[in-house]
């Protein structure tokens, strides 16, 4: 197969800093008694002018996270690929020996106030600092350290005070990992997940990366893990040969933060090991969204972005080069299966091996609407890559059967019969098992360059209706939320959100722009009133969602969340008008508008929250999304770092300090949440959101033209104001 570079890509490359060595910048001092690696010290460095929008104090949150994040991955990555030998990142390679391509734009700026030394933000880090030794001494020993993340134009003082208070914190905070295996502090041991080798021998026990399955070697290098227990350190295998599920969720995390010698782990791993050949059910959706996306985006991004961790086996006319898609085609020619049900919607299962679509075992055999409906950007994505357009059509299909439905102001219920291709029951929410439908309505528009008006007109409908029948407003404070209506639209109005509710800020953001920012976006001509009211919504929203942070006693928002409202609900229309800042005291009035109930108070390190605080902050600007991203990543790294190298840990209870733990490291911590937080502080032109689509799973997709082999194959029947069909 042939189809590498379909859209005459390879041209283009982000527009950010060359990467090259610093073995030659005597300029820059950096002590050894730093455990960080050298190239990711330099990322506070590089992350800080990137934020020249932020706040001053933003410099320093940026880098930290930034750094943070490319290092947690780095363990990750050595942990679940760690076969022996040496780990040692291939980006540190000499600029001369690779061949570098850069969009032509301009250098970074540094905004005027990070010229000048300012008061450093009081953060949780300084509590577990530790004194720093032979300063001097060690600062000349790394002078000949290779430095390979590249610095632009105009860069702060790497010898002000500031700056080397910068390195005394960073270097004290990570300093007790250092000397010992296990460390109390916000990194505090962690640090040993970032050496392949910890007391000497192959770490079985360091990070690994999936979902809800981690996968990682066992000692000897072999088989696989896709459960993953941090603080326990075991897991279990989820497949006798193992289905790569850590692996492949991970691999554009790894490009984007440049960790090139375990993208090629990986890659070996993947052409030698993966097999989709095995007896084994695995569930439709997430299958798709994890493993079939993640590889598609890997392919993406390896074409369009080859300087990002780059590899020789992927260049164009290596044996390797389309090993990603290679490996998309042949799980997507098994997960094709699930389409095979009477009304086309797809069947929940699918044996990998049996190429078999087997119904669900619960739900009295219901699909979930959700999952039904978020297959549609890779499936697509897949049929433009290859040209086989069946991928595309039974997607297709799937939309036409649940609109023809007729869902009443475009909600729809949660459950939905492959046999007959009819919604069951009546339960409607944004929560699980329906949130995802009404992102992907979204996506789909972009996906295709606007081309296919059907999914904007289907997704505003469902807008206003969650206007209409789930909004309304807490009491006493009037916070913003989006309720339930578990027996239907005629029943009562539940006032609870899950936590995946909070993809919605974001999304009703990126709808409103098209991922302009705001700024953008107001000049053109389209823009109307309900733009404005729709932007209004998503921050009021994104406000809602990071009091369900503030309430916690960890600052790590519980899996549901209850409030106390009016009977009967206000209306969307109700002068509402909530505090601006959530008071610190524990008997704040705001804190009676919420409730978590002791059964709902764990943490999973759900992505929705920072995800929608990525979205909010690319589009309009405001600093103060990345003053709670960052935070929120504090709050993270305080409460859920396992001692010891563990990994990190989801919570039992969030609502206790110390927080009761539940020994599971949840995978989306690593491919989607560690993701949002590191794009957060980023530049705002890696993977600009008008030229990309994330799928649910953060995995990027591009934005291409149907071309003349695909169409919109269907039209939506004709119905009234609430959106019933006119028979």
């Amino acid at each position: 197969m042939n189809v590498r570079d379909p859209f005459n890509i390879r041209t283009g490359s982000l527009n950010r800093p060359p990467i090259a060595t610093w073995k030659s910048n005597r300029s820059y001092n950096s002590p050894s008694n730093n455990p960080f690696p050298a190239p990711l010290h330099q990322i506070i460095r590089t992350a800080a002018t990137a934020t020249q929008s932020a706040a001053a104090d933003l410099r320093d949150k940026a880098g930290e996270v930034v750094q943070s994040a490319q290092q947690v991955l780095a363990g990750a990555a050595a942990a679940a690929l760690d076969t022996g030998g040496d780990h040692t990142d291939a980006v540190a390679e000499p600029q001369q020996e690779r061949k570098q391509k850069h969009r032509t734009g301009a250098p970074y700026q540094l905004d005027r106030r990070q010229q000048q030394p300012q008061p450093r933000p009081d953060i949780d880090l300084e509590k577990q600092a530790l004194p720093r030794k032979n300063k001097d001494k060690d600062k000349e020993k790394d002078k000949e350290k290779d430095m390979s993340f590249g610095v632009p134009r105009n860069v702060p003082s790497f010898t002000n005070p500031q700056r080397q208070n910068e390195d005394r914190l960073w270097a004290a905070a990570t300093a007790s990992s250092r000397q010992r295996a296990t460390g109390g502090g916000v990194l505090g041991g962690v640090q040993s997940l970032f050496s392949p080798h910890h007391h000497g021998r192959a770490s079985a026990t360091a990070l690994p990366m999936y979902k809800d399955k981690p996968y990682m070697y066992p000692p000897g290098g072999a088989g696989g893990y896709d459960e993953f227990h941090p603080e326990s350190r075991n897991g279990r295998r989820m497949a006798p040969k193992g289905l790569g599920w850590i692996i492949i969720d991970s691999l554009d995390t790894l490009m984007l933060m440049n960790l090139t010698s375990r993208l090629t782990h990986a890659r070996e791993w993947l052409s030698k090991s993966l097999t989709w050949d095995q007896d084994q059910d695995v569930n439709t959706f997430e299958t798709t969204i994890r493993m079939l996306g993640g590889l598609l985006s890997a392919h993406y991004l390896s074409t369009e972005f080859p300087d990002l961790a780059p590899i020789s086996d992927d260049d164009p006319g290596t044996p390797g080069e389309d090993l990603y898609l290679e490996k998309a085609k042949d799980l997507a020619d098994r997960l094709m299966a699930a389409f095979t049900s009477p009304s086309g919607i797809p069947y929940a299962s699918v044996n990998l091996g049996q190429y078999k679509g087997i119904p669900s075992h619960t739900d009295n055999g219901a699909s979930s609407t959700a999952e039904t409906t978020t297959l549609q950007l890779e499936f697509k994505y897949l049929a433009k890559l290859t040209g086989e357009k069946e991928f595309w059509d039974k997607a297709e299909r799937v939309m036409q059967v649940v609109d023809d439905n007729g869902a009443r102001d475009g909600l729809v219920p949660i459950y939905i019969s492959a046999v007959t291709g009819k919604f069951q029951g009546e339960n409607i929410r944004l929560g699980s098992r329906g949130d995802s439908y009404y992102e992907y309505l979204i996506k789909q528009y972009l996906q295709t360059n606007k081309k296919e008006p059907v999914y904007r007109e289907m997704w505003q409908e469902a807008l206003q209706g969650v206007r209409k029948h789930l909004v309304t407003y807490t009491e006493p404070s009037r916070f913003t939320i989006i309720g339930e209506r578990p027996s239907g639209l005629g029943g009562d109005l539940l006032p609870k959100m899950d936590h995946l509710v909070c993809f919605m800020p974001g999304t009703i953001a990126l709808a409103v722009t098209g991922g302009l920012t705001e700024k953008e976006a107001k000049k053109l001509p389209t823009w109307t009133k309900q733009d404005e009211a729709d932007m209004q919504l998503a921050r009021e929203l994104m406000h809602t969602c990071w009091g369900m942070y503030k309430y916690m006693a960890t600052g790590l928002a519980a899996e549901i969340t209850y409030f106390k409202i009016a009977r009967p609900p206000l209306p969307e229309s109700a002068p509402h008008e909530a505090p601006a800042e959530f008071d610190p005291a524990p008997d704040a009035a705001w804190r009676r508008d919420y409730e978590v109930k002791p059964l709902d108070s764990h943490n999973l390190q759900r992505p929705e929250t920072v995800e929608s605080l990525f979205y909010m902050w690319r589009i309009t600007g405001d600093p103060k999304y990345r003053d709670w991203g960052w935070d929120m990543f504090k709050s993270f790294m305080n409460h859920t770092a396992v001692d010891g190298g563990g990994g990190f840990t989801s919570l039992a209870n969030a609502n206790t300090v110390p927080p009761a733990t539940r020994d599971n490291m949840e995978s989306f911590w690593l491919a989607e949440t560690l993701k949002y937080f590191y794009l957060l502080f980023s530049p705002d032109d890696l993977l600009p959101l008008d030229k990309v689509v994330f799928n649910t799973e953060a995995h990027p997709l591009p934005r291409f033209d149907m071309g003349p082999l695909f169409s919109t194959g269907w039209k939506r029947k004709p119905r009234d104001a609430e959106g019933k069909i006119i028979e």
